[in-house]
């Protein structure tokens, strides 16, 4: 896990060191440039250490026809490793770069098909004087690059790129961004005007002044058939996902998790205990991995100790609990920001102090949950999806019903309730014979719905697969790759890395999110529980009071609670300042009452408080990123 830059034609030498060093958090631990003999191309390399900590494993590495700077983790390397070896390759580390430099001459670009993990990387053929480059399917790793003319540069930042910027200026299309913060991610287009973002599950070729992408990785292409019975799908998807964990404790390093009391971390940690007892591989996987940390915000209601301890004591592990600190936060807000780069809906205080504790302890990888709630319909707004799939059963819209209301703590935004008033309505009306009287108030998609969808063959097309998947996984299908998904990872590679501690998903493990996206919506909604599928699985391996917890809570600033208290004051102030009411980045006034109004309102739900800090972060953004980038210039 590092921070990558490049430059192609090779330029100033000085001006790259700089650029270079703007990624040091990202690799604190080693750094490499490498220039080539006719000055066609500069590589540079920020080096957190994971696998082979040896210097021999430093980047950037060279083989007889390549040159690699590469960040992330191939997790499945020892079987590539092994069957390169098969074939006559030598290796002189332990590597998994090394394994990408010999696998990229053997199998050419279809080796990034064989890949398990995360990774954008750029691969410089000395004999064929062109730059390829690759991105994971998910877009965990980011990947951004200028093209002017004839000059290309990338770098894992836009803060890198800065510097091989004539000026620095928002995208032309930045309003359309600040009012879509989930929308620009999916795209090429950033929030910096020339940076553009180059695409997931892709590689690309540059050469003679053109950047040629190709697509190498479509989930729809890769569903295939699940059993037909429930219990039978349990068991795959436990074996699936216990082998996703196993491969992804695979490090020199020390690894944890940082852990909630959801059931999306605790599978995931329960499952790394259930792996280090019975399935070890030693000089492989790491044996130091018993280390939780949990984000305390006490006295808000988006505090989950109790639970975090709950699974810590299942797996006989301590917890270290960390109490994020709001006025510390808001005093690191500008440098959390910069690091960040991005517009998003809520501050990254703590996210950014968690991962910091991580490190300060010495934990520099964390298997964490991300990816479950989009591929198992953990959210409360896929309420009518599961409705439009189940059709006009009784019995299975009351269940829905009681499942999606027991996601919401009381005293928590009522959202779900005020959603599901219609749907009462129904089940009165199913229940006293009186169906036929508000049959013209169903949307008529409701009336498509299916109970038992046709499994996944391979055979089938991408079209036919769509049309089999049901309403919920298509909803779903559009968050995980399009919709949500991709801003999270965004956000979560930031939070992390600004301390140069490494994110590991096991539910993005491609064979994971494949499973998940074949099964019908009735494995993932299932007996008054949502992620059904999921905690079936991990059942043995997580404590009863996590198994059978129905509420969740999204991992986010109690913003309400700290704009009443100790942000308050400053809050005020930037609303009311003239540099604010001058920002071309909003609409003072708007924002201005938003703000206030989760101040001085009575009861504000949380909602208003995100919708609050959302409206707001155009203009930090502005001063906080924009100007530092002009600032760097």
């Amino acid at each position: 896990m590092c921070g990558i830059l490049g430059e192609h034609p090779a330029t100033d030498p000085r001006r790259f060191q700089f650029a270079l060093n703007l990624l040091s958090h990202r690799g604190p631990d080693d750094e490499g440039i490498w220039q080539s003999p006719e000055n066609e191309i500069m590589l540079g390399h920020r080096r957190l250490s994971i696998i082979d900590l040896t210097h021999a494993a430093s980047q950037p590495m060279h083989s007889p026809q390549y040159s690699i700077t590469y960040n992330g983790e191939i997790y499945n390397y020892p079987e590539l490793r092994a069957d390169l070896e098969k074939s006559g390759y030598q290796f002189t580390t332990q590597s998994d770069t090394e394994v990408l430099l010999n696998g990229f001459h053997h199998w050419g670009t279809a080796l990034f098909e064989k890949l398990n993990g995360m990774w954008a990387l750029a691969l410089w053929d000395r004999k064929e004087h062109q730059l390829f480059l690759s991105r994971d399917r998910f877009g965990k790793k980011p990947l951004f690059y200028i093209h002017n003319g004839d000059r290309f540069v990338f770098a894992s930042e836009m803060k890198a790129l800065v510097p091989f910027l004539s000026s620095v200026e928002p995208n032309e299309k930045f309003i359309w961004m600040r009012d879509h913060i989930f929308d620009y991610e999916p795209t090429d287009e950033c929030l910096i005007k020339g940076i553009k973002r180059f695409p997931q599950a892709s590689w690309g070729v540059f050469k003679i002044n053109t950047l040629s992408v190709r697509r190498y990785w479509d989930t729809m292409e890769h569903l295939h058939s699940v059993p037909q019975k429930y219990p039978q799908q349990v068991e795959e998807f436990r074996a699936v996902f216990m082998d996703a964990v196993r491969l992804r404790m695979r490090a020199s390093v020390p690894v944890g998790t940082a852990l909630s009391g959801g059931i999306d971390s605790a599978s995931v940690f329960g499952t790394m205990a259930h792996v280090a007892a019975r399935h070890p591989e030693p000089g492989i996987s790491t044996p130091d991995w018993r280390h939780a940390v949990v984000a305390s915000m006490p006295g808000t209601p988006l505090d989950e100790t109790q639970y975090a301890r709950d699974v810590a004591g299942f797996t006989a592990v301590d917890l270290d609990i960390i109490t994020i600190d709001p006025v510390q936060g808001l005093a690191d807000l500008p440098d959390y920001l910069y690091q960040l780069e991005e517009l998003y809906i809520t501050s990254p205080v703590p996210m950014m102090q968690l991962y910091r504790r991580m490190r300060d302890t010495g934990i520099f990888v964390s298997l964490d949950g991300h990816g479950a709630d989009e591929l198992f319909s953990g959210y409360d707004t896929f309420l009518f999806n599961v409705f439009q799939d189940c059709g006009l059963n009784p019995w299975r819209i009351k269940n829905i019903l009681n499942t999606y209301r027991g996601l919401v703590e009381p005293g928590q935004d009522q959202f779900v309730q005020n959603k599901t008033g219609f749907f009462d309505y129904l089940i009165q009306a199913t229940g006293d014979n009186k169906l036929e009287a508000i049959l013209p108030k169903l949307k008529s998609e409701l009336m498509k719905g299916f109970s038992n969808p046709p499994h996944m063959d391979r055979s089938l097309s991408t079209r036919e697969k769509w049309d089999r998947m049901g309403n919920l996984n298509r909803k779903l299908f559009q968050l995980f790759h399009r919709d949500n998904l991709p801003t999270l990872l965004r956000n979560y590679d930031r939070f992390s890395m600004a301390s140069g501690v490494e994110i590991r998903m096991p539910f993005l493990d491609h064979r994971v999110v494949n499973y998940c996206f074949s099964v019908s919506w009735q494995s993932k909604v299932r007996n008054g529980y949502t992620k059904a599928l999921l905690r079936d699985a991990c059942q043995p391996m997580i404590p009863n009071t996590i198994y059978r917890r129905t509420t969740k809570m999204g991992f986010q600033s109690p913003i309400v609670d700290w704009l009443k208290g100790p942000w308050k004051e400053f809050f005020l102030d930037t609303v009311h300042s003239t540099e604010f009411n001058q920002s071309e980045f909003i609409d003072p006034e708007i924002v201005r009452s938003k703000i206030e109004n989760v101040i001085f309102g009575e009861s504000p739900t949380y909602r208003q408080g995100e919708l609050a800090y959302a409206s707001l972060s155009p203009f930090l953004w502005e001063k906080h990123v924009l100007g530092r980038f002009k600032r760097e210039k």
